[in-house]
């Protein structure tokens, strides 16, 4: 008994985690960066007074991102998300400086003794929605707002093609390329050059509602990504590929405490619920609320694996031709399947 009562003393007398968030855009109201600020609001209401934590937005990749990770190492963070794609380099370097300190990024493909990496298979949600596209677009073209030619924004280009033409064989998927993960002038500016192409429905993988809302404007169709946008275009978004990081935070900050966290990469989806197709519209037919259902339900149990043969890239060259694509390959993916019009242009 004296025992046990030692141990529950020293625990309720131990400081709180400081758990730091970095964020490449403005927290808004929807979007990326709002998503994961979600996640973090979540942590800290499942773990309360154990955990302590703060984010800094709006921090530009590069340089600015290394200066203010290293900051907060310094300021007593003992675990700090980085949680974009161009936060990895400047982490490592951080993480190599601070060993005490763990460190978690969002979509990264190396790890260090106290850095690991996180990421979703958005693909999953996208596949579902580029066939929900395919069978509500009458023109047969969507329009893709694309950030930077990363392999996740491909993986996404590619699903989102696979799954429309899964419903409707003659579509085709046209991009635009930002080279930016948050603009949002030039992200409507995309979105309406996409549909004065032709496009009838769009999507993007940027981080602002101005594609939903140039969708809204324009009487097109939208498929929103990172949060449920119907807020900002409430007649034209059919479904939404949301991204749900709560459970996950919580998780590393558990470990964290208790002294288990190790860095093991993690690469979630739509079975965990990391990954999920919400606010599907009440104005679809039944029938095809019904086979997106089923179609959802073959992803959860395996049965329906997006990168599965026979793939052909939009050249004609045969990349698979049984099977599925692994993991490996599809996390290294640079090449859009047939059905995208353009190239993958070279990774910054």
């Amino acid at each position: 008994m004296a025992a046990a009562f030692c141990v529950a003393s020293t625990q309720a007398s131990a400081a709180p985690l400081q758990a730091c968030f970095v964020y490449v855009s403005p927290v808004g109201q929807a979007g990326w960066t709002f998503q994961h600020e979600q996640g973090r609001q979540a942590m800290q209401q499942a773990l309360g007074d154990a955990v302590k934590s703060r984010f800094v937005e709006s921090v530009p990749e590069g340089a600015d991102s290394e200066r203010v990770m290293r900051d907060l190492a310094r300021d007593g963070c003992g675990l700090v998300f980085a949680t974009s794609f161009g936060y990895l380099e400047p982490a490592l370097r951080v993480a190599a400086d601070f060993p005490a300190v763990k460190f978690e990024h969002a979509g990264g493909y190396k790890t260090a003794a106290n850095l690991n990496t996180y990421n979703a298979r958005w693909y999953e949600g996208r596949w579902l929605a580029g066939w929900l596209a395919g069978k509500q677009s009458k023109s047969g073209v969507a329009g893709y707002v694309a950030g930077f030619p990363v392999p996740e924004v491909v993986q996404g280009i590619n699903a989102f093609t696979l799954g429309m033409r899964a419903a409707n064989p003659k579509a085709e998927v046209k991009v635009v390329w930002l080279n930016t993960w948050f603009d949002p002038a030039r992200e409507r500016e995309a979105a309406l050059t996409l549909v004065a192409q032709g496009a009838d429905v769009l999507t993007n993988h940027s981080g602002s509602p101005a594609v939903p809302q140039a969708a809204e404007e324009k009487g097109v169709m939208l498929l929103a990504y990172q949060s449920d946008m119907r807020r900002f275009a409430p007649k034209a978004q059919l479904a939404a590929v949301t991204q749900h990081w709560g459970p996950y935070y919580t998780q590393v900050a558990k470990a964290v405490i208790a002294g288990s966290w190790k860095p093991q990469p993690v690469w979630g989806g739509m079975k965990d619920g990391g990954v999920q197709l919400s606010a599907v519209s009440d104005t679809l037919p039944p029938a095809v609320k019904a086979e997106l259902e089923k179609k959802r339900a073959d992803i959860v149990a395996g049965k329906l694996l997006p990168f599965a043969a026979p793939l052909s890239d939009n050249t004609g060259r045969v990349r698979l031709d049984k099977g599925a694509l692994p993991d490996a390959r599809i996390a290294q993916m640079d090449w859009f399947v047939q059905g995208v019009v353009g190239s993958v242009p070279a990774a910054r």
